[in-house]
């Protein structure tokens, strides 16, 4: 068993990753000296492994930043990079003395439910969640430390999983037998990997060659444009996306000159949208305010028809803007992007089903498209990834018809003990939200307050 692994360690407090949310989680947790288990040498997660040359945030500084240490230039209108996103979050982890609490290079590759060997001890009441903090070990993890073949062995009261969804484990298509990638003879790359391709590769990948990209994200967004810029000249060569889903996309944060804020992230508009266990007086009020949430929606799609050439490309999408904006799917455009599509550059093919042949992808309706390079940005799998970490039958939790993984306050799920997921829930600016949910899990740890009884 675990326990009888030796050198086992004992700590109050364990975080897994050190990503955003590992890094907000280390910080407010701080007064128990947390123990962060990073995988690489580096902090940052998909801004530090997912991203490309041409990655930048779709948010304004000022709204992407900790409440309590903001940006050097915060009022700079500009997006920012990748690079200044990674350095402003070191710079976040060095003011706040966090980065002596992580452990570089240990890989977290099994988790072991312990809480059981202490049943004598428990002093929770049915239906009640319990002290996040109970004085003996809930949790053991072995870590793997710069490849070693040796696992070291650690206990801990809380832990806290930060490995986010996105990253380590690429969404694959799947594709009927004969017609997978096997058959092409080209080359196929998921965006995970190409974004670990240096700045030359990267270049010398695209440069001259046919490029499909499939998807119609951010990703690929970014994608299309970094093949465009690598195949200008004579001898350059237009790359295709493959679209099965359209989103709307949105060149600024400003609608018919109007802020965007004012449409979605002031007080008044919340009373628009319904919430999850909602009192009937606020069911009643967003019924009857249905009218000016679809008039806004509309308002807004108006803007985008008449700024984007989206009906000129058949890039309308068939659903209200809203949806895209509530689901977090919507993309801020490049300011290159269209330029380049009406350049010839990137073009575009709408198609709910393809596979591969031995020159490119052949689509549905039996035209195809020939390829050198196929790129794809198909999105992670981060519950996979997650189900593969935890224990049964906990894996089992953390899935819902829905999609959206069941936890309470976006943190903790009531059937696993002593455990809380921070980078799990979508907003529009990820940021905000993984601070505020490692707040409030500092302070349920500090019990300032006990959760609801527990319905059975």
């Amino acid at each position: 068993m675990a326990s009888e692994q030796n050198h086992l360690q004992s700590h109050k407090v364990g975080i897994i990753g050190a990503g955003i949310s590992g890094i907000a989680a280390a910080k407010q947790l701080s007064h128990y000296s947390p123990l962060v288990f990073e995988a690489t040498g580096s902090i940052g997660g998909v801004w530090k492994h997912c991203s490309f040359t041409s990655t930048r945030l779709q948010n304004p500084r000022c709204d992407f930043e900790f409440s309590d240490y903001p940006w050097p230039e915060r009022d700079n209108s500009t997006f920012p990079s990748y690079q200044e996103i990674l350095e402003y979050l070191h710079n976040y982890a060095t003011h706040f003395d966090v980065l002596k609490y992580v452990k570089f290079n240990s890989k977290v590759v099994e988790i072991r439910y312990v809480g059981d060997r202490e049943t004598t001890h428990l002093d929770v009441k049915p239906g009640e969640y319990g002290t996040l903090l109970r004085g003996y070990p809930i949790w053991e993890v072995a870590v793997e430390t710069n490849q070693s073949p040796n696992l070291q062995w650690y206990a801990f009261e809380l832990l806290v999983v930060c490995i986010g969804k996105y990253g380590d484990v690429a969404r694959m298509p799947v594709f009927p037998l004969g017609k997978g990638a096997d058959v092409f003879h080209g080359k196929v790359l998921h965006t995970m990997d190409y974004s670990k391709l240096d700045k030359d590769a990267a270049l010398q990948l695209l440069k001259g060659k046919k490029v499909a990209i499939v998807g119609y994200k951010k990703s690929a967004i970014d994608l299309a444009v970094e093949c465009a810029k690598a195949n200008q000249g004579p001898e350059g060569q237009p790359c295709t996306m493959v679209i099965r889903t359209l989103h709307w996309t949105v060149p600024s944060y400003w609608i018919w000159g109007l802020p965007f804020f004012l449409f979605f992230s002031t007080r008044s508009s919340q009373f628009l949208h319904e919430r999850p266990n909602q009192s009937f007086f606020k069911t009643l009020l967003c019924l009857l305010s249905s009218p000016m949430r679809k008039a806004i929606s509309k308002f807004i799609e108006s803007y985008l028809l008449w700024k984007l050439p989206l009906v000129k490309y058949g890039l309308e999408p068939d659903h209200p803007f809203v949806e895209d904006y509530a689901s977090c799917q919507m993309a801020i455009l490049p300011e290159d992007f269209f330029p380049e599509a009406d350049k010839g550059n990137i073009l575009f093919k709408r198609a709910s089903k393809w596979w591969f042949w031995s020159g490119g992808i052949e689509f549905e309706d039996h035209t195809k498209l020939e390829a050198d390079v196929v790129l794809l940005a198909t999105g992670y799998d981060g519950k996979k990834k997650l189900q593969d970490l935890l224990p049964h039958p906990f894996s089992n939790l953390i899935t819902d018809s829905s999609g959206i993984m069941p936890l309470y306050r976006g943190t903790i799920h009531p059937l696993i003990p002593n455990m809380g997921f921070v980078g799990y829930i979508e907003s529009v600016s990820n940021l905000h939200t993984a601070e505020l949910r490692c707040i409030w899990l500092a302070r349920l740890a500090d019990d300032r307050f006990k959760l609801q009884v527990l319905e059975r």
